[in-house]
């Protein structure tokens, strides 16, 4: 049987990048997935690779800074599919600048996006999890995967911001373990490094050379390699690991 055979999982920010491969890795996995954008276009590539992968799939426009969007998500994919077995919180935007010179617009844009949205899409999933009942081969609970950063851990010149939300989500992780435990809900934090994506491919050719160097690996990861540790997350495998951080990163730290 598939790791997540049946399972409702919701990524959000699954357009491109690291939620898209973990949509992908999710549909082979077996799990019905759900799809979240700022736009339902926005998905279009996604979803035709997960419906490929022979995954029903349903697509949900969200802004996460949008309390009210992410709510009534929620009450959609209740209404679809019955219950929601797993959320990845994914989608994050940066808005980089020194400290002296970042705007309060900047500053709340990114803590909105990156910590609120993740908070709000977690209260939202809350109450559904904890009512779900093992049924056939679905546990009862939920998980729930955080995706922060590597610099949310270390701090980051330039990204006050950014490293602050970051932060916040690890923090938040740990307390929404010590929460939703005994109802059976999991939540753990991914902390990826460097990961081929849009936003690194901005960096000149020879800025990734030396940040590559700094990695004992000697590479940037790719989206694969943060959807593989989700699906372990996801699954069953990991049923008693809540409250901690993965650290994916070629180890930089």
């Amino acid at each position: 049987m598939k790791r997540l055979e049946g399972k409702t999982a919701i990524i959000t920010g699954a357009s491109r990048g690291i939620g898209a491969a973990i949509a992908l890795k999710f549909a082979e996995e077996g799990a019905k997935v759900v799809l979240t954008a700022r736009t339902v276009e926005a998905c279009a590539e996604t979803e035709a690779a997960c419906k490929a992968a022979g995954a029903e799939t349903f697509v949900q426009a969200v802004n996460v800074a949008d309390t009210a969007a992410i709510d009534g998500c929620v009450k959609s994919v209740i209404e679809r599919f019955g219950r929601i077995d797993v959320l990845v919180n994914n989608a994050g935007i940066t808005k980089d600048g020194l400290l002296m010179r970042m705007s309060d617009e900047d500053w709340d844009a990114v803590v909105d996006t990156n910590l609120k949205g993740t908070f709000a899409f977690i209260r939202a999933v809350s109450r559904p999890m904890m009512k779900n009942r093992a049924e056939g081969n679905l546990p009862a609970g939920g998980v729930i995967i955080n995706i922060t950063s590597v610099v949310g851990i270390t701090g980051n010149a330039g990204q006050a911001n950014y490293t602050a939300s970051k932060g916040g989500v690890i923090a938040l992780t740990k307390t929404v373990a010590k929460e939703l435990g005994s109802r059976q809900v999991r939540c753990n934090a991914i902390a990826p490094g460097f990961v081929v994506s849009a936003m690194t491919d901005k960096l000149p050719e020879e800025l990734k050379k030396q940040y590559a160097e700094t990695i004992p690996l000697k590479r940037f990861g790719v989206g694969a390699d943060i959807a593989n540790a989700a699906a372990f997350l996801a699954s069953e495998e990991a049923s008693y690991i809540t409250g901690q951080v993965l650290s994916v990163n070629g180890g930089m730290i």
